[in-house]
This record gives C-alpha cells, sequence and structure tokens, in this order.
C-alpha cells in the first residue's frame, strides 16, 4: 500500500510537471517567437497525451494484474481536464481577449475548433460527474456517460489532426493510439461475453 501511495505521488507530479515548466517558460520569455501558439499547443497536447494515458491504464491492469492502477485513472482524467481548460483559456483570454461573440462564431463555423469544443464540453460533464456522489446518483447510467470519454478523445485528434498545416505526423500517432486502445476495449468486452474467462468482481468500467 505505501509503495503504490509513493507511486501515485511520482505520476501526480509526473502529470504536473508540464504545467510547471510552462508558468517557468512564461516567466523567463522562453515561450518562442509566438507564445500564444505555444502555449496552446503545448496544453492541447498536454491534454490529450494524459487522455490517452487515462485510457491505457484498464488495459495496462489487465495486462500486469496491478489491479491498484485503477485508482490513478480519475486523477490523470482530471489531469487531462486541467489540461484542457488551460488550452481552452488561452484561446478564449489571450487569443480571443473574451470576445466571446467571436468564440461562438468560430464554434459555429470553424470545423477544428467546433470539434475540439465538443471535445471539451465531454470532458467537462466527465469531470463534474466523476465523484462518488455522482456515481451513487446515476447507478449504471454513470457507467455509460463516461463511455463517452472515447469519443471526446476522438474528437480531441481529430482537433488536433485539423489544427496542424503540414506536420501530421503527431496527430496520427495519437490516432494509433487511441485506435489500439479501443480494439483492446473491444477484446475484452469480447472475452467478457465468454463463460469462464472473467473472474466475479472485475472491473469494467472504461
Amino acid at each position: 500500500m505505501r509503495g503504490f501511495r509513493l507511486f501515485k505521488v511520482m505520476v501526480f507530479v509526473l502529470a504536473a510537471t508540464p504545467a510547471v515548466l510552462l508558468a517557468v517558460d512564461a516567466v523567463r520569455g522562453n515561450l518562442t517567437a509566438d507564445p500564444i501558439e505555444e502555449i496552446t499547443h503545448r496544453t492541447g497536447w498536454w491534454a490529450l497525451t494524459l487522455l490517452m494515458a487515462t485510457l491505457a491504464v484498464t488495459p495496462l491492469r489487465r495486462l500486469t494484474g496491478w489491479n491498484q492502477l485503477i485508482r490513478l485513472r480519475r486523477m490523470l482524467g482530471l489531469f487531462a481536464f486541467s489540461y484542457a481548460v488551460l488550452h481552452l483559456l488561452t484561446y478564449v483570454v489571450l487569443d480571443l481577449f473574451f470576445a466571446f461573440d467571436i468564440l461562438l462564431e468560430d464554434v459555429a463555423k470553424r470545423p477544428y475548433i467546433t470539434v475540439g469544443f465538443t471535445a471539451f464540453m465531454i470532458l467537462l460533464a466527465l469531470a463534474i460527474t466523476s465523484t462518488k456522489g455522482w456515481i451513487r446518483r446515476l447507478g449504471p447510467r454513470w457507467q455509460r456517460l463516461h463511455r463517452l470519454v472515447y469519443v471526446a478523445a476522438l474528437l480531441g485528434v481529430v482537433h488536433f489532426y485539423w489544427q496542424v498545416k503540414a506536420d501530421t505526423r503527431e496527430p496520427l500517432i495519437f490516432a494509433g493510439v487511441l485506435l489500439a486502445l479501443f480494439v483492446a476495449r473491444l477484446r475484452w468486452r469480447g472475452r467478457r461475453g465468454r463463460p469462464n474467462q472473467v473472474p466475479a468482481g472485475s472491473v469494467t468500467a472504461a
């Protein structure tokens, strides 16, 4: 138990480090010639990376048999949401200067912003309902709602792909990782449908 607590603290520090480094670079003026674009890219990249890490927790638990890994999922998901908030705030505050009329126009008319904003709204709903109280209130519906994390991840990848102008390697790598995680989930669901394959009491949340 103590070893896992230490591991959880290490994961927390690793997840928080990109935000700390971003703040340090901002204070020192090390954010390239276009600091707004740099902040936007880094916060979006880490939001998507930590979202993939959140989705990877369950497959890793099943592969390793280390059931305590499931306790990292909520923390990683909230970190992913936090970076998504920073990503959106960079756009709204630093780029648009709180011009919400322009924001609404962009959401309606610019596809990559439309899918990105939709992904953010899904993550917002998942973050709000991530508490134990909401799990009790929603019951079986909670699990169905939180499967939308795959939709949010897909929309995030599409948002990234449409945003880049030339080099699409990074969004395509994210797409490959997401596909692998989704296939792993489908294979596990197939095994769950077979008798005597899954022990009783297994964690089955997405």
